[in-house]
């Protein structure tokens, strides 16, 4: 028997043992006509925030992929509150990651064996649901996919079965909020809601889609790589590279252009991979090489991921207690380079997303794309560029308006934005790829601005 079919019959078996093995600890277990081979499987969490109602537990699509979630009713006005899916990148990385360490109701404290109570969270004025996703990030698990259209569509029939399963969140406001590669994520998914919710006939339950929220967003690598060298000479933190290594990594930039065109004509993985490669080689490796943590040019990298406290989150997030309280019967990986792999050798990395944005806007969708100005791989330099170049109803306007501080409820500046009809771009000073976690209060003033309306 060859290898494949071996490694083929493991999962099946695996998969088989796993929804045997947690049956039992399901409260609830939702199927649908309207989504075919499919099951919501869910549970009662009592752990980092229990004074808010909460749910965990697992979808399965097509009876080949597992996605596991975990969300938290708003701690104010929960049955009115707009309700935030929550989508962490990699492509592979856990949405925990975003819960436990960024804008999540409690972190995790030294050690990996307890947390402690956000005050900070996005959950204070939203329903926030956090999903694992694709398969085989954090604790979900099935066969692995490498394009984000397929990630869209499994995550659009989660949507799907969730609403179906809590009918009394599918009249509220929705939002979607994706980070890094969720600049691939969310646009992608708005199109398949806006697209269902604007089909004439259809079975399934109409999302209130109110916006999309993109953090240090991947989204057009084209224009975002050619911004690299600006990030390297002038970043807000000052030059990171000298004069030589400036003018080289310029010329690089040219040449990285040319590839990217060419991926984006073809569409031929090979062509795709082989962009990312040399960008990345070219542009991303000199400031890596200098030992600086590419999320956070302030700081040098060091432990999982360049941030040493990765490793309480995954202690944590494996303990016993935990996987028993949320039902979770498979091994936590907080980044998965499988996945990631695989996007990449399918080519996804390095397509174009924001192509999706303009029907967006033009079909009343808002749109946030913050972004952190001491990232360099996800650089506020690029985000704000690609901003600039969408061709939209309100593109003269958006590009025509100035950039103008932005203040806190309590007058402290956090940062600069743009804004015109349903766009807005914001620079968050002080903030690395994983602003939430730098500025805390700053981006809870942004978001709960964001979600109800409320200029900056």
């Amino acid at each position: 028997m060859t290898l494949p079919k071996l490694r083929a019959i493991f999962l099946v078996l695996n998969i088989l043992f796993l929804c045997n093995f947690a049956s039992s600890q399901w409260t609830k277990r939702v199927t649908s006509d309207s989504v075919p081979n499919s099951a919501l499987n869910l549970k009662q969490p009592n752990l980092c925030d229990p004074n808010v109602q909460q749910h965990s537990g697992y979808f399965t699509v097509n009876n080949s992929e597992t996605l596991f979630f975990w969300f938290f009713e708003a701690r104010n006005n929960p049955d009115t509150a707009p309700v935030l899916l929550w989508l962490n990148g990699g492509p592979g990385c856990s949405s925990m990651n975003s819960l436990y360490f960024e804008l999540g109701p409690c972190t995790v404290n030294s050690g990996g064996n307890s947390t402690t109570i956000n005050p900070y969270s996005w959950n204070t004025n939203a329903s926030v649901i956090f999903l694992d996703q694709p398969a085989n990030a954090g604790y979900s698990y099935g066969n692995y996919i490498s394009d984000t259209t397929t990630a869209a569509q499994d995550t659009y029939a989660f949507l799907q079965l969730f609403f179906n399963a809590f009918p009394k969140y599918s009249n509220l406001t929705f939002h979607i909020g994706g980070e890094s590669y969720g600049g691939h994520w969310a646009p992608a998914l708005a199109n398949i809601i806006q697209s269902k919710n604007n089909a004439t006939t259809q079975n399934n339950t109409k999302i209130n889609l109110d916006s999309i929220l993109i953090g240090n967003g991947l989204v057009d690598p084209l224009i975002q790589f050619q911004t690299f060298p600006t990030m390297a000479c002038n970043s807000t933190y000052g030059a990171l590279v000298d004069p030589v290594t400036c003018s080289q990594m310029k010329d690089n930039a040219t040449t990285c252009a040319n590839y990217i065109q060419t991926c984006y004509k073809t569409k031929d993985p090979r062509d795709c991979v082989y962009a990312k490669e040399y960008c990345l080689d070219t542009l991303l490796l000199p400031i890596e090489n200098l030992g600086l943590n590419d999320l956070d040019i302030r700081q040098t990298c060091a432990g999982i991921g360049c941030y040493p406290q990765f490793i309480n989150i995954v202690q944590y997030a494996s303990s016993s207690v935990v996987t028993t309280d949320l039902g979770v019967n498979s091994t936590f990986q907080l980044c998965n380079n499988n996945i990631n792999v695989d996007f990449i050798m399918s080519g996804d990395w390095m397509l174009p997303f924001d192509t999706y944005i303009p029907a967006l806007l033009d079909g009343n969708i808002r749109v946030l794309v913050y972004a952190g100005d001491a990232d360099y791989l996800c650089n506020w330099y690029g985000n704000n560029a690609w901003t600039l170049a969408l061709k939209w109803s309100g593109s003269s306007g958006f590009n025509n308006a100035p950039l103008a501080k932005w203040n806190t409820n309590d007058g402290t500046y956090a940062g600069d934005f743009r804004t015109y009809n349903q766009l807005t771009f914001v620079k968050v000073s002080n903030a690395s790829h994983m602003a939430p976690h730098d500025q805390p209060a700053a981006t809870l003033d942004l978001f709960n601005k964001w979600i109800f309306k409320q200029a900056l």
